[in-house]
């Protein structure tokens, strides 16, 4: 009892460590990976309380209420639609015997105590969150020249078109409104980078 106490006061009590990639399919996260959408687990993290799976395509946040409870709380946040921001990978000092790793994903942020010793797979996590975070920005930058190409040529369209008839006018609408909607839609696919395994692949060494 008194070594629990110690490690709360001490904030030790939930340090996590990085499971080993055969040992993935025995944790609770794993049920909640969408397998038969070929979705991959990459990178796991486990604490007393809590599970971060990484995947291809998400992380997967199993919330645990504390170390001594058994309900949990799934949340999931697909690297698409939550854009990876300010990494920081923190080491730990000479008394410390974990290290951090931080990172906001959309408007949720993260710190994550990790055992010292997982440091070196801290590096790759890091490495990859990076990485992606990069790619996110590149499709981001290419989708609004996407939108401002698009406003020049029809601003380019109404001035040469400033004199046509009603009836013209109308036909004309209607084509380029269905061209610009296939033009949104098909860079939209073409910069929406949905799976991300080739960069884990890369950088998850350890």
């Amino acid at each position: 009892m008194f070594k629990k106490v110690a490690s709360d006061a001490l904030g030790l009590s939930d340090v996590g460590k990085v499971v080993k990639r055969e040992d993935f399919d025995k944790v609770d996260a794993d049920d909640y990976v969408m397998h038969e959408d070929g979705e991959t687990i990459y990178f796991l993290i486990m604490s007393q309380s809590d599970e971060y799976c990484f995947t291809n395509k998400a992380l997967i946040h199993l919330d645990g209420t504390s170390a001594t409870s058994k309900k949990r709380t799934l949340h999931r946040y697909d690297y698409y639609s939550h854009s990876i921001r300010n990494v920081a990978l923190e080491t730990a000092g000479t008394v410390d015997l974990d290290v951090e790793i931080k990172f906001t994903m959309g408007n949720q942020h993260f710190s994550i105590d990790v055992h010292k010793k997982n440091l070196e797979e801290l590096k790759d996590l890091y490495k990859t969150m990076l990485k992606i975070q990069e790619i996110h920005d590149t499709n981001e930058a290419y989708m609004d020249f996407t939108k401002q190409s698009l406003d020049y040529a029809s601003n380019a369209l109404n001035q040469n078109h400033a004199h046509g008839t009603e009836m013209k006018l109308s036909d004309e609408f209607k084509q380029i409104n269905q061209h610009a909607f296939n033009w949104l839609a098909e860079s939209r696919e073409k910069y929406t980078q949905k799976d991300f395994g080739s960069v884990f692949e890369r950088y998850i060494q350890n």
